[in-house]
């Protein structure tokens, strides 16, 4: 059955290959012009896992609570400290402009200037409750007294190192953004956003005696794509590096340009679905095109070995495409459908950016199906040679060979065991070092960022001069109405902001009961011993009628009662320690009325995000490796074989987690993609030389000879392959985008690693397999048309 239509399939593409290519052209013009009008976009909500319950609880009461995507600017002065006219005038200037940027939310705004800063302070008339800057100071009036009294009303409002830093050095400015205007529905452009906030806010304010520090979702994923546009050079590098290399390999410029043609074309038609499919190029995702084009020119590579080869051995260039094609239809398909349903598996995970990502990288991959093992061989056909060329080629390969063929040794007995001790220590040592992996960002900062990028500079900068930041990790207690004035709840909520203020990581909380509290020593003259919550209904309303309801810790009917930590860092053990905290709580600790829900704030969506990417790792690799298990069962039709080309896959995975760990690189939304490319790269290395393998057993070869063989005429390509895409992707270590560097070193590794696997493991594994159980029938013949 498979033999008649690869054969009904050659004979149709090859007797109308003007018909096929002028097809393939036009489908191509076509998608060439909707791919030009994609453009890179990203959103806040396309990184929320769906259906989570810390992202059920922030869309829930995203309206309720701020800081989940909080911008944050800091008005800094570089020589003594904020409490000078001209600075607070800047700090006004700068709160006013960010009231008016598109896309923030301007009831969370809070500054200084803002009349939701506010100072509460016992006097001897009583309890008196007062704006930081009061309406009768205006940025004209800042004058000794008057800057005096904010910075007392600072001081005694509790502001300093909120608000203020710890040495006031600068004043901080926040806002929340909006993923969408609420009149127009039209989603918040990040991408634009934050250019305009650099121009408006620090190109604008910033000078010779002030810096302007900013931070937040909205200036990250910006910068992210100011860098991504950068990466076009190095993906430009990587393009020539295996361009030429390419011709070096097959010593012909038209052969060369086939091979990257078709790979890039596949590339427009999966720019053009995404456009069709209204999706854009998102900053973090920006790498994926690359990893498709590597899968293709792998592939390429692989057509063009053997159609050279056949030349080489007098055929003709038609006959050779045509015997190209018959020869790697099967195992090419079945590398990509690996490699395709790899990146399906993505979809698993719920969070709208990956699937985005799983249907973009998937569709990529179909299309080298068409692209890699059709069009190439045809338009391969249509090359003309110089007479000398078949003669030339054959020198060379045969030269070439010499090189790799010294491994053949390893598909002996005796060396082939010592491989396998060297790879069961290996898969050992990768198993535990690999072991409590780190999921989630390691770095503090934004980690797709340089540590010397600006946005990370200001990052710590921010962090050293303030107690708060932009990692909020929000508890909300759902309660019955009126539940602030109930004691048990207020104690109940207060006893777990306390557990969460002693967690290592934690800087502080912020609660109601806290203000509660702050309130009754401040009618009992400050003294801290009457700091206790009150059992008076009374008494607890006119505590809590002081704090308002600006501070975003209840809502007017008292039903939502959050806890704010705020956090150190946004590092995945720092996220999870205080997590663990609130879920060992509210299992320990019930009251009726009162139900404890995680979480909002940004640290609550990372947190999120971060269990959505452990729990669904594992079911997605096990789903790619029985994906890998069933097509290689199908087509050899032995048990062999599927140890043979699985096995090595599994000790480069384990060996790819320990580098991970060892470089300091997180199972992210941007590294995953690259890990299971990793095993679609791995599998084409894998299939390539175990299909000639199994060929040369069928026709009555030893295992030596058949391996010899077949690392003859698919071992170089192999070798070749790996060596191209890892000079290439090595240039990536000099990118301004730290994740885009790291990523370059992993697949680097990954290349070469697969590769060594696949000439090294695989024949040791055959080899030792076929000694201890001898073959008792003949060796299933795979399929090749010719």
């Amino acid at each position: 059955m498979l033999e008649r239509f690869v054969r009904a399939a050659e004979r149709l593409i090859f007797g109308h290959r003007v018909a096929v290519l002028a097809l393939l052209a036009l489908v191509t013009v076509v998608a060439a012009v909707f791919a030009s009008r994609l453009h890179m976009t990203a959103g806040f909500g396309k990184q929320l896992p769906l259906g989570h319950e810390y992202t059920d609880t922030f869309v829930k009461y995203r309206d309720v609570l701020f800081g989940a995507n909080r911008l944050i600017v800091v008005v800094h002065a570089k020589q003594g400290d904020i409490w000078k006219p001209e600075s607070l005038k800047k700090l006004n200037d700068v709160t006013q402009a960010l009231l008016y940027l598109p896309g923030v939310d301007r009831r969370s705004v809070s500054s200084l200037w803002t009349p939701n800063t506010r100072v509460m302070q016992v006097t001897e008339e009583g309890y008196e409750a007062r704006d930081v800057i009061g309406g009768d100071i205006t940025p004209e009036k800042l004058d000794a007294t008057n800057i005096a009294k904010i910075r007392d009303n600072v001081v005694q409002g509790g502001y300093v190192g909120s608000l203020v830093a710890s040495d006031f050095s600068g004043a901080m400015v926040t806002a929340d953004l909006l993923d969408a205007d609420p009149r127009t529905k039209e989603a918040t452009d990040y991408i634009a956003l934050g250019p305009k906030i650099e121009a408006e806010l620090r190109a604008k304010f910033e000078d010779a005696g002030h810096e302007v520090r900013i931070i937040g979702f909205a200036k990250q994923i910006s910068d992210i794509a100011e860098g991504a546009q950068g990466v076009v050079v190095f993906f430009a590098l990587a393009f020539v590096l295996t361009a030429a290399a390419v011709y070096w390999y097959c010593r012909s410029l038209a052969f060369t340009v086939a091979a990257l043609v078709c790979s890039l074309v596949s590339l427009v038609w999966q720019f053009a679905s995404l456009q069709l499919l209204g999706y854009g190029l998102d900053p973090l995702a920006i790498l994926v095109p690359f990893l498709v084009f590597a899968i293709g020119v792998s592939h390429g590579v692989q057509q063009i070995n053997t159609i050279v080869r056949e030349i080489g051995s007098g055929v003709a260039p038609f006959d050779a495409a045509r015997h190209s094609f018959g020869a790697l239809l099967v195992p090419g398909t079945m590398a990509l459908v690996t490699a395709f349903v790899g990146f399906a598996t993505l979809l698993l995970i719920p969070i709208p950016m990956i699937r985005e990502l799983a249907i973009t990288a998937s569709l990529g991959v179909a299309y080298k199906i068409i692209t890699n093992l059709v069009m190439l061989p045809v338009v391969a056909s249509y090359v003309k040679l110089p007479a000398d060329y078949a003669a030339r080629m054959q020198h060379i390969r045969e030269r070439r060979s010499m090189a790799v063929i010294a491994l053949a040794r390893l598909a002996e007995p005796g060396p082939a065991r010592t491989v396998l001790l060297v790879s069961a220590l290996l898969f050992g040592l990768a198993v535990w070092g690999s072991r409590d992996r780190h999921v989630g960002y390691v770095q503090p900062g934004a980690p797709e960022l340089r540590d010397s990028a600006r946005y990370n500079r200001d990052a710590v900068a921010i962090a050293e001069k303030f107690a708060v930041g932009l990692d909020v990790l929000t508890v909300v207690h759902e309660t019955a109405p009126d539940s602030c004035y109930e004691h048990a709840r207020m104690v109940f909520i207060d006893d777990l902001a306390w557990e969460l203020a002693n967690t290592d990581g934690v800087i502080g909380t912020a609660s109601l009961p806290a203000l509660v509290k702050l309130g009754a020593a401040g009618f009992n003259e400050g003294n801290p011993k009457w700091g206790d919550m009150p059992r008076d209904k009374r008494s607890m309303a006119s505590f809590i009628g002081l704090v308002g309801e600006g501070s975003g810790l209840y809502d007017p009917r008292c039903t939502v009662l959050p806890v704010n930590a705020f956090l150190t860092d946004h590092k995945a053990e720092t996220i999870k320690r205080a997590v663990a905290v609130v879920k060992r709580y509210r299992e320990e600790n019930t009251l009726e009325g009162v139900k404890v829900r995680l979480a909002s704030g940004n640290a609550g969506v990372q947190a999120a995000t971060n269990e959505v990417l452990e729990a669904t790792e594992l079911p997605m690799m096990l789903y790619v490796y029985a994906t890998i298990v069933a097509l290689v069962f199908l087509t050899y039709r032995d048990w062999r074989a599927v140890i043979a080309c699985c096995l090595p896959l599994t000790l480069a995975t384990f060996i790819g987690y320990w580098f991970m760990k060892v470089l300091g690189i997180g199972l992210t939304v941007a590294t995953l993609p690259v890990m299971v490319l990793a095993v679609g790269i791995g599998v084409d290395y894998a299939f390539y030389i175990y299909n000639r393998l199994q060929l040369y057993l069928a026709d009555g070869l030893d295992i030596v000879s058949a391996f010899r063989r077949a690392l003859s005429e698919t071992g170089i390509a192999t070798v070749f392959t790996a060596l191209t895409l890892s000079v290439g992707v090595a240039t990536w270590v000099f990118s301004p985008l730290k994740f885009q560097a790291d990523m370059g070193l992993l697949l680097a590794f990954m290349f070469m690693l697969n590769m060594l696997m696949a000439i090294t493991v695989l024949p040791a594994l055959a080899v030792t397999i076929d000694t201890l159980i001898p073959r008792r029938g003949p060796v299933h013949r795979p399929f090749m048309a010719h």
